[in-house]
């Protein structure tokens, strides 16, 4: 993809470094490749090697650091030594739900080496959690799916009395002790919702939350992206909406489109000015055609997956305007493109034939689906690799799943290893995810830069290098 002239007249000054804390498959790379593109230097910090940013072009440095399931003290350390050797100040980008928690509570410490927004830790765990959530947007008069938050199996059943069928079984928290807990079931009968919490359930740590079911397809879902200054002022505002999902129903963005929503925006704006939010945002609504109105469902307070959907017609996107404003740049407003669509390959693939065999897509509606695609999540001309190295990972899931088939056919005691889906849509990919032996390394060598370990490849850096 080659950057105009317009987009790199956006920016007098690049060369703050950029520290991507996380980097969780397309939503990770797009923001490598947005700010890569128009000449800032990024690093890359995630658990897994085979990241798909990692393998981009416009990656400057690659650290293999698992910031979810470290303790809080020791990625303290680890990026206080990164901040170290890059040798000036960062702004530091979180890519997760439990990273940006971990960013707004650590932001005292963190300071030092790192510029971010500053939202309050309160609020970005409130935005995190589906239930603070649900009580923060009634608060502040924004509608939401009537929801419940059942502590024990009698909650459930006192909850039953009264409940109107289907109903949504969903987490809380979408990220539990560095695990991802995502998966949505919708349930049409008791019997079937008490089941699904009797397997689902961790009585220890209730994570669980009963949700009305608001009916229509994927495209009843819209999403507004935005960035806010330290006074709470929208700077950049987009909205579009979801054409298909993957997992079908209820899973992320497979193949979406930006459309100008003014009550989506409106609502979205007045409700982070009042709730005084600070940063990217990416949030969700579903349209009830019940009664005309859209309800916030989801909220995450940080740069979403959809980030390339939304792109001005200058190229100015969410991630480029927090880049400005931590530089103290001015923000060039923008015109949104109506009419953009970006897809997700291997999802919207695999999404796409979902909905053939169910009868509810043809084979020339799927075709006039693609239609006006501007941007891919991997395949990009400029930067080749990351497409590679999504076909190679989806291969091997794909020979994990047949040899894990074939073994249980023949009743071999052996484990092998599966794809789930949910996982795979909140960052995390069984099918090419290894543990990182962080943990290992570190206890054995005793200190911490052997949990950042060299990649064989020439523009992979340790923290014991230089970095340039």
């Amino acid at each position: 993809m080659e950057v105009s002239r317009e987009e790199l007249r956006l920016f007098g000054d690049t060369s703050t470094p950029v520290v991507l804390l996380g980097c969780f498959r397309h939503s990770g790379l797009g923001i490598v490749r947005s700010l890569g593109r128009v000449g800032v230097p990024i690093y890359v910090v995630h658990g897994d090697r085979f990241s798909f940013g990692f393998y981009s072009k416009y990656c400057r440095g690659k650290f293999i650091w698992d910031s979810v399931r470290a303790l809080p003290d020791e990625s303290l350390n680890f990026l206080a030594e990164l901040g170290q050797k890059i040798g000036r100040r960062s702004v530091l980008i979180p890519n997760s739900d439990a990273q940006a928690m971990f960013v707004a509570d650590y932001a005292d410490q963190l300071v030092e080496h790192f510029i971010f927004p500053k939202p309050s830790a309160d609020l970005v765990h409130s935005l995190c959690s589906k239930k603070e959530m649900y009580y923060l947007a009634k608060k502040c008069g924004v509608s939401t799916p009537e929801s419940a938050f059942p502590q024990s199996r009698d909650d459930v059943l006192k909850y039953l009395r009264s409940a109107q069928f289907p109903i949504l079984v969903k987490p809380i928290f979408s990220q539990i002790n560095g695990n991802f807990s995502n998966r949505i079931v919708l349930t049409h009968t008791k019997q079937e919702l008490l089941e699904t919490y009797d397997a689902t359930e961790d009585r220890s740590r209730p994570n669980l939350m009963l949700q009305e079911f608001i009916p229509g397809g994927d495209d009843m879902t819209w999403t507004f992206n935005g960035y806010f200054d330290n006074n709470s002022e929208c700077r950049i505002a987009f909205s579009g909406k979801k054409l298909r999902n993957f997992p079908p129903g209820f899973g992320m963005a497979s193949l979406a489109i930006c459309l100008r929503n003014e009550e989506v925006e409106k609502t979205t704006i007045r409700f982070m000015k009042a709730i005084g939010y600070k940063g990217g945002l990416d949030l969700g609504y579903r349209y009830d055609s019940r009664d005309g109105r859209y309800k916030v469902n989801d909220i995450n307070p940080r740069i979403g997956a959809m980030l390339r959907v939304f792109v001005g017609n200058n190229g100015m996107d969410v991630v480029r305007a927090l880049y400005l404003d931590m530089t103290g740049q001015a923000i060039v407003p923008t015109t949104v493109c109506d009419g953009r669509k970006w897809l997700v390959e291997d999802k919207d693939l695999r999404s796409s034939f979902f909905y053939f065999r169910s009868g509810q897509l043809s084979i020339a509606d799927w075709g006039r689906s693609l239609r006006g695609i501007k941007e891919t999540a991997y395949f990009a001309r400029d930067d080749l690799r990351p497409f590679g190295a999504m076909l190679i990972g989806n291969a091997k899931a794909a020979l994990r799943r047949l040899t894990g088939s074939h073994s249980r056919g023949l009743a071999l005691t052996a484990r092998q290893p599966s794809v789930d889906t949910t996982a795979t849509e909140n960052g995390t990919d069984p099918s090419v995810h290894t543990e990182s032996g962080i943990r290992d390394e570190r206890s054995k060598n005793g200190n911490f830069s052997t949990g950042c370990r060299l990649l064989a490849e020439a523009n992979t850096c340790s923290l014991s290098d230089k970095i340039q």
